[in-house]
């Protein structure tokens, strides 16, 4: 595998594109979540999410910024946090997720700089790639390392507990005051 060289923008440049962003995209698995699953001989049966996540949630909600999940895992889990949230655009059972950038660029009517995309794996990597071009990605510290050294954003808290609030209030931040 190739791995992408991460795109670095300058403080200006990540004001300016912070203030497009229209849907932040989140990964579920490493992102919202530990990437733990608890499991009985019935399947799938819990996984944790992390509330601070969910005020992120309503944090970007109130500045007028969608958020939306995408997901390789098809669980009803992930769409009771959905529903929760009041989220509408919910991807599961996306392992091309790539794929889902027509959908959001088409149908949804949003143009590439309005996404910004946080991620933690390989499966990621392609969709960071096509979002960093012109929107803003991150990823929580921990990370696949080919993942966090190829996003604008490296949260300081790691996959379910609270590296989505940490990336969305930097977005705030950007859009606010432009400083960091």
């Amino acid at each position: 595998m190739v791995r992408p060289a991460r795109q670095e923008i300058t403080l200006e440049e990540a004001h300016r594109r912070a203030l497009r962003i229209a849907l932040v995209l989140a990964d579920v698995d490493g992102v919202l979540t530990d990437n733990g699953v608890y499991y009985s001989e019935r399947g799938e049966l819990l996984k944790r999410f992390s509330v601070r996540d969910g005020m992120g949630v309503e944090r970007l909600r109130a500045a007028g910024v969608e958020t939306g999940l995408a997901t390789g895992e098809s669980s009803p889990a992930v769409l009771r946090r959905a529903e929760k949230l009041g989220l509408k655009r919910v991807f599961t059972g996306a392992r091309d997720k790539l794929a889902l950038l027509p959908e959001l660029t088409g149908r949804a009517g949003l143009a590439l700089e309005q996404i910004a995309y946080i991620g933690d794996d390989v499966n990621d990597l392609k969709l960071i790639e096509a979002v960093g071009e012109r929107g803003l990605t991150a990823a929580p510290s921990d990370a696949m390392a080919v993942v966090a050294e190829s996003v604008h954003y490296r949260s300081r808290c790691p996959g379910g507990h609270g590296a989505f609030r940490d990336f969305a209030e930097w977005l705030l931040r950007l859009r606010e005051r432009g400083d960091r």
